[in-house]
């Protein structure tokens, strides 16, 4: 013990006590998922406060030289029978009140399920030392390490903080109407009980509405349950905005919706409301669940979905690597079904897996906060199959069934969520999303993570320039980081104009990673059957009757290419052949075939309304795709273009350039809309000031443009306004540019022309590669020699192209009526047997649903 005294005592200057505002991970290791429950437990750095396992403490304890750590282990406590006597004097678990988390009432973390046992471990020789051991110590040496221990043990993890943020979904507003709502004189007066909808006698799920007395069903839900519409539609016939939910009414209040505010909402005039129609609120009980405990019940059933996952049939629980289930962390459903596919691809495989000690030997000192670690630590925790693992039985809740349900122990991507939705406003948060949305978020993640930076300005500067086709041509060729994951998915467009009046043509590329593929409802091969659905509902709703199931539109694959590749008129196009509006078609085609190509069947739409709604659709879609026929040709023999600028006047040696006269009017409507100042007043001049549909659509032809944004430089004038001396030129801007890749004369160049502004002079190299070809881009930032013949024009975005051959191997498909609701589960093929992933439960598919997929991976066939 005199050893351990004399170690704590040379350590104690690097314990520290937890203050307000420290990141304490105390519940995952920051380079695996294990966490305290797991064999060996979990290692918290008692300086840091960064969480190792067992297999990862050692590496940490060497590079950093921290000697005292937290080791924390968990044991599952047995749960018993009966809730209501736990055995060890602890309350009963309650039951959730409030649709909430972190509030009375709300769901709670089951941190009482667990025993926890905690000590110090001093490191190299992992000794040990309790609480009982700091008793005989010194007092400055029993004091810092309890207090440090305390206040580990007592502070909020970052896992649990992010998981538990004080949310209630119950809070509500008052309504614009309570105040002076209409209330009808008809004599009406309700029962205390006995209800049934006065169309078509539903005796559930019944609304009051508060201006006449009408006792109505409430909406249908999208499974088919719930009510036949009639108060909503009762609304939209009188106005009438409020309605009260029977059931739910008690001396405490009840469930009030407003359909003009489509929300639940306040009344604070409800005693009174309700008595106009002889309801004594004091007297009346509860006898039908709120909206809130309804949601509360489907949000404890996440998982359990009947559709598309192949509920009817008896799935076989898979096992082993690259089986991994994933732990839905609310709503993460979406993030879940995308990297499992991701990491199905050798790419991102090679990328964050397969040099896995490379990545974590070069982590930062908050490997929690660095992108590339928090990304090759998901792709090995789903690849290794260390987690691949039965889950242990809850023990409250035996099921009556012998077959395996096939959850998994599974990991919890917490940290990995939490650092790739860090300052978005949709992926921060615990909604459902759009997992087409967050698949390209992610791959905009990888793009930026691969450049190099030598200061947040450049970081900015490309995150700002992400999206603009000639950036590309620029961070293709400078960027050092090695593999690009993303390549894998990155084709180029062709899209090309035609003039019908002069029969020039226009080509732009641009880059893309997902073909979006168009729904053509009109081209269902089961129309008639369609067509007759559509006049029984009509029927049914006219006489109050509910409507029967509607078919699902069954439309061809081949219908979906084709309206993707058919032309598009364009109507009042700004000609520069002819200086006029004139009619255009437009062909899109691809330039090259990505190595692995996603497809995103478009079922989401809007009404006529502009409510959201999902085409509920089956599109078979094949196995193999040959695309060859989309090919972009490119500019054929004989065919004319059509001129980039308009005719520009004579201009003679002697004559004096003036400035040109623009209308204002256009400049700023143009700037309105958020394009840059110089690409306004060039769209105005090279309109002739015809006015601001012809600017709007020269703007629209010329975002593609290298120059889009560049300065309007008038014929005869040598520069563009802005030109500085060279020795005015700061040297630290031109250090900051050169370290981006550029030439010194290509920095010089673009600092003359934007008058030494920083970021202008980056945006400035973007857009004028034509005017720098001439100028080789080094890596060591210098000019090369070599003849002018001998150099080549500046390539475009780095692209591989093949055949346009491919075969399905994944599918991701959603459940539920809008993307912001339901559920995700993914579809792999794996050794030629599909295997389905619903978040925690991995299972071999036997009918796998082809035909009702969201977003399909195919990759190339390669002959």
């Amino acid at each position: 013990m005199t050893e351990v005294n004399e170690i704590l005592m040379s350590v104690l200057s690097t314990i520290r006590v937890p203050r307000p505002g420290d990141r304490v991970h105390k519940d995952e290791c920051a380079f695996s998922f294990a966490s305290p429950e797991s064999d060996g437990g979990l290692y918290v750095c008692m300086n840091s406060f960064l969480g190792f396992g067992s297999k990862y403490v050692e590496r940490h304890h060497v590079k950093t030289g921290q000697r005292a750590y937290l080791h924390i282990t968990r044991t599952r406590k047995t749960q018993k029978e009966d809730d209501n006597n736990s055995g060890s004097g602890d309350p009963p678990k309650k039951k959730p009140t409030r649709l909430a988390i972190g509030i009375e009432g709300g769901f709670d973390v089951e941190q009482e399920q667990y025993e926890e046992e905690v000590k110090v471990v001093l490191f190299p020789d992992r000794q040990e030392v309790t609480s009982e051991d700091l008793a005989s110590m010194p007092d400055v040496v029993r004091e810092r390490v309890s207090l440090s221990m305390a206040g580990l043990l007592a502070a909020d993890s970052v896992s649990h903080t992010l998981q538990v943020q004080q949310w209630d979904g119950e809070v509500r507003q008052e309504s614009k109407h309570a105040a002076e709502l209409k209330q009808l004189d008809n004599g009406i007066k309700i029962p205390p009980c006995g209800w049934k909808c006065e169309v078509c006698d539903l005796q559930e799920n019944l609304w009051m509405n508060l201006t006449d007395g009408k006792v109505l069903c409430g909406r249908r839900y999208f499974d088919g349950s719930g009510g036949n519409n009639h108060a909503l539609l009762h609304y939209q016939q009188t106005g009438y905005p409020l309605a009260v939910k029977l059931g739910t009414i008690t001396p405490d209040g009840a469930d009030v919706y407003s359909y003009d505010e489509d929300d639940m909402v306040l009344d604070s005039k409800l005693p009174e409301h309700l008595s106009h129609f002889g309801i004594d609120m004091m007297t009346m009980e509860k006898t039908e669940r709120t909206m809130t405990e309804l949601e509360i019940a489907v949000n404890q059933r996440v998982g359990e979905w009947e559709v598309i996952q192949e509920s009817g049939t008896t799935l076989r629980p898979l096992w082993g690597p690259g089986l991994t289930g994933m732990k839905n962390l609310g709503n993460s459903c979406y993030l879940n079904s995308v990297m499992q596919v991701l990491f199905t691809i050798p790419d991102f495989q090679t990328k964050y897996v397969s040099n896995i000690d490379k990545v974590f030997n070069e982590a930062p000192s908050d490997p929690t906060q660095d992108f590339k670690t928090q990304v090759a630590k998901l792709g090995y925790g789903l690849l290794s199959g260390e987690y691949s693992k039965p889950a242990p039985d809850p023990g409250d809740d035996p099921s009556s069934s012998t077959e395996p349900r096939g959850d998994q122990v599974g990991i919890a991507p917490r940290m990995f969520k939490a650092l790739v939705g860090r300052g978005h406003p949709e992926f921060s948060t615990n909604r459902q999303q759009d997992a087409q949305e967050f698949l390209l978020h992610f791959i905009n993640m990888v793009e930026v993570m691969m450049m190099t930076f030598s200061c947040s300005v450049c970081f900015t500067l490309f995150t700002f320039a992400f999206t603009h086709f000639a950036f590309f041509c620029v961070v293709q060729r400078n960027c050092r980081s090695g593999m690009n994951p993303s390549e894998a998915f990155r084709f180029l467009v062709e899209e090309k104009i035609v003039c019908q009046q002069s029969q020039k043509a226009k080509y732009t590329q641009r880059v893309d990673y997902i073909v979006q593929l168009p729904v053509p409802m009109d081209q269902a091969t089961n129309m008639e059957e369609l067509q007759e659905a559509e006049r029984r509902r009509e029927e049914a709703e006219s006489s109050g009757a509910p409507p029967s199931a509607a078919p699902r539109a069954q439309i061809p694959f081949a219908a979906c290419l084709a309206a993707l590749s058919e032309p598009e008129t364009l109507t009042d196009f700004w000609s520069s052949a002819v200086q006029a509006k004139t009619t255009a078609t437009k062909t899109t085609r691809f330039a090259s075939f990505p190595d692995h190509l996603v497809i995103q069947i478009k079922k989401f739409t809007f009404g006529l309304d502009w409510v959201p709604k999902k085409l509920d659709v089956s599109i078979d879609v094949p196995d193999t795709l040959d695309l060859s026929s989309l090919r972009a040709m490119g500019q054929q023999p004989g065919e004319e273009l059509l001129p980039e600028v308009a005719p520009l006047p004579l201009v003679t040696p002697d004559a004096e350039v003036k400035a040109p006269v623009l209308d204002d009017s256009t400049v700023s409507q143009l700037c309105e809309m958020g394009f840059p100042l110089e690409a306004c007043r060039k769209a105005v001049y090279y309109t002739g000031n015809t006015g601001i549909d012809a600017a709007m659509n020269w703007v629209m032809g010329h975002m593609e443009d290298p120059d889009f944004s560049a300065p309007l430089v008038l014929p005869g004038s040598s520069s563009a306004p802005g030109t500085t001396p060279t020795e005015s030129l700061p040297e630290e801007h031109l250090v900051t540019i050169v370290s981006m890749g550029f030439s010194r004369d290509q920095a010089t160049r673009a600092l003359r022309a934007t008058n030494n502004v920083l970021e202008r002079a980056v945006d400035w190299i973007f857009s004028h590669l034509d005017d720098l070809e001439s100028m080789d881009v080094s890596e060591g930032g210098r000019s090369e020699g070599g003849s002018e013949a001998s150099r080549e024009p500046p390539p475009g975005p780095r692209v591989r192209d093949g055949t346009g051959k491919y075969e399905l191997f994944a599918f991701i498909s959603h459940m539920g009526t809008s993307t912001m609701c339901g559920h995700y589960v993914c579809h792999i093929k794996k050794d030629q047997q599909w295997v389905i992933f619903n978040d925690q439960k991995v299972c071999a598919s036997e009918k796998p649903p082809k035909d009702l997929g969201y977003l399909y991976f195919y990759r190339r066939v390669v002959e």
